[in-house]
């Protein structure tokens, strides 16, 4: 019985392994993000767009908001605000974020044809 136990116990832990190196992780790459702390700004990293930070700083500051954005990019940018944030003010921000800045498509100019 010893032996079928230690089998059933090496077939969960395997699945268990398979699940969390498919599923997990990140979806995208990190471009930026920005932690508020009641109003202010308390951490960021990335390259944040000096006009959005500035904005998002003032609705931050206006509403007394604790928490975070983030941008990705995966295929396309995205735009993450908390779930703590109200749907009202969450288009405030995403109004401000500016899609055109990252939508640039890129020439690959190594394969021109001559």
């Amino acid at each position: 019985m010893t032996p079928t136990v230690l089998k059933i116990i090496f077939i969960a832990v395997g699945l268990f392994l398979a699940y969390k190196l498919i599923f997990s992780g990140k979806k995208g790459l990190t471009i930026f993000e920005m932690h508020f702390k009641d109003g202010r700004l308390a951490s960021h990293k990335g390259k944040i767009p000096e006009k959005f930070q500035r904005e998002c700083r003032a609705i931050a500051k206006a509403e007394k908001l604790t928490c975070s954005v983030r941008c990705e990019k995966a295929g396309t940018v995205r735009l993450h605000v908390s779930a703590n944030v109200s749907d009202a003010i969450t288009q405030r921000i995403r109004n401000q974020f500016p899609f055109e800045y990252y939508d640039k498509k890129q020439i690959d100019n190594s394969r021109q044809a001559g």
